[in-house]
């Protein structure tokens, strides 16, 4: 059995388990390989825990089949699904402390971010689904002349998740509840580089009294956990959350092994449009929020901001003025409201970013820089650029960080187009006073999630995932259930004779 450790973090000690949770125990993996979490404000080694390898995932695949198959959990009563729900919740609670220090510590976000955002969100996500646990209903039908037909929603068996490292804390929840509430069972990867909160939760989920098998968690790579969840020849469905680019990986794996059920929650260009008639003081602080939240690594970040041509010289400069506010520092010490980015990696990714636009010719209206050697944590500056062309690489691709490009339109039909020119649909965002326009727009606009006279605002209960090649189905909401069941027919004969 793999022991915990003890980390000490923001002056709390919080014990950690280390080990792979494969059938409601910590265990070391088969191969016997560890590999570390690093703590991105200083660049040293936070914890070392057990790597996970493809006969892992064997195991607890093995483990959530037998959990599956358990009648009393499948079949079972769903309002024992709920009470669990709700019990996990309770315990997070009771933790709230050592959780939020963990998730801090582990990715690098603020205090007030992991305190006033993902950790109410993950609890709020958890008693939601709980209260969904028994209303996964059928529907009944004398339509069919001589039968009384229905339908039946159904578990739909084993589920594989993999989740990213920018919300580790929310996307476990977000992942586990709906499959847990209409009684599938979960083998589930955390991100290499952010994998201390699920292992914290899944001890959580012992406690509460889930029955041994229905969540198992394999800490390890994509290469080798992620790739075997995916190609699995026993799991039912899987659930990616990730880029593009991996989550195609997904689909071919599902493609080339058994045809299981795939959703994918992957990239986005955001724009964010700013009309004329906005109110330009609320404009800038959401459309700081829109880049400042978790330091531009959020998919549906507002990285494209368009500025009609009427209010263009005045936006920039109050923005500008706003983003000068943001303070770059480690947040451990709780004075700063950026801190690092999420690992060297994605660190020197944002830098190429950053070069390449200043190559292309856009200019840096602020920003532009790295805080510090690099050698003791990952810090960018707050990076503005303007005078960009469509067709610049900043303006196109995904950056996942701390950098937003600004520009110029005239035309309402021009801009809904521009906004529009991009592989991605995840999110978008316009300010205006028009509700009209608002109504308008929006349902011009090719994206999942659209806001008005706000940005970066997303809710449990509410739809969310892309158009295009920002993914395929949906998280949240009563609609993610769709995802977890399959749907049975059921025709009862009552008086149809034999064709025959």
């Amino acid at each position: 059995m793999a022991q915990p450790t003890t980390l000490e973090i923001a002056g709390r000690k919080v014990s950690v388990p280390t080990g792979l949770f494969i059938n409601g125990e910590f265990v070391a993996g088969k191969a016997g390989k560890t590999f570390t979490s690093e703590d991105p404000g200083t660049g040293k080694t936070l914890a070392t825990v057990c790597e996970g390898m493809p006969e892992d995932v064997d195991l607890a695949v093995t483990a959530a089949r037998k959990a599956y198959e358990n009648e009393s959990w499948s079949a079972g009563n769903p309002a024992d699904r709920s009470a669990l729900l709700h019990k996990l919740a309770d315990l997070m609670e009771a933790n709230k402390d050592d959780i939020v220090a963990l998730e801090c510590a582990d990715t690098g976000k603020t205090y007030k971010q992991c305190s006033n955002l993902d950790f109410p969100g993950s609890v709020g996500t958890l008693r939601y689904y709980a209260g969904w646990a028994d209303k996964v209903l059928g529907q009944s039908s004398f339509n069919v002349p001589g039968t009384f037909s229905y339908t039946q929603r159904q578990p739909i068996g084993v589920c594989g998740q993999i989740i990213p490292w920018n919300f580790p804390l929310l996307m476990f929840i977000w992942k586990i509840c709906p499959a847990v509430a209409t009684g599938c069972t979960v083998v589930i990867k955390s991100a290499e580089t952010t994998p201390l909160t699920a292992l914290y939760c899944a001890n959580l989920i012992k406690e509460a009294g889930f029955p041994p098998g229905v969540v198992n968690l394999v800490s390890g790579f994509g290469k080798t956990v992620g790739s075997a969840i995916a190609h699995h020849m026993d799991i039912d469905k899987v659930a990616f959350t990730g880029s593009t680019v991996t989550g195609r990986s997904v689909l071919r794996a599902s493609a080339d092994s058994n045809l299981k059920k795939v959703t994918l929650e992957l990239g986005g260009k955001s724009p964010n449009i700013i009309f004329p008639d906005a109110d330009l003081e609320e404009a800038v602080e959401w459309s700081a929020w829109g880049i400042n939240m978790n330091f531009g690594q959020t998919c549906h970040a507002g990285t494209r901001i368009y500025v009609h041509e009427d209010v263009y010289d005045k936006f920039p400069e109050l923005y500008t003025a706003r983003m000068k506010k943001v303070t770059v520092g480690n947040p451990s010490t709780g004075k700063y409201d950026q801190g690092p980015q999420n690992s060297k990696l994605q660190y020197d990714k944002i830098l190429g970013y950053i070069e390449a636009g200043t190559d292309e010719g856009a200019k840096v209206h602020l920003g532009g820089n790295a805080v510090g050697s690099g050698k003791d944590g990952y810090f960018i500056e707050p990076t503005i650029f303007t005078d960009v062309k469509p067709d610049m690489k900043i303006m196109r691709e995904r950056i996942f960080g701390p950098v937003v490009a600004v520009s110029k339109f005239n035309f309402e039909e021009q801009i809904v187009a521009a906004a529009n020119k991009t592989t991605y649909g995840l999110a978008a965002g316009i300010f205006t006073k028009d509700y009209e326009r608002a109504v308008r727009v929006t349902s011009k606009l090719r994206a999942g999630t659209a806001w008005v006279n706000m940005y970066n605002f997303v809710h449990w209960s509410m739809p969310f995932g892309g158009y295009k090649e920002s993914g395929i189905g949906r998280e949240c909401g009563e609609v993610a259930l769709e995802n977890y069941t399959e749907v049975k027919t059921v025709y009862l004969n009552m008086g149809v004779k034999s064709p025959s």
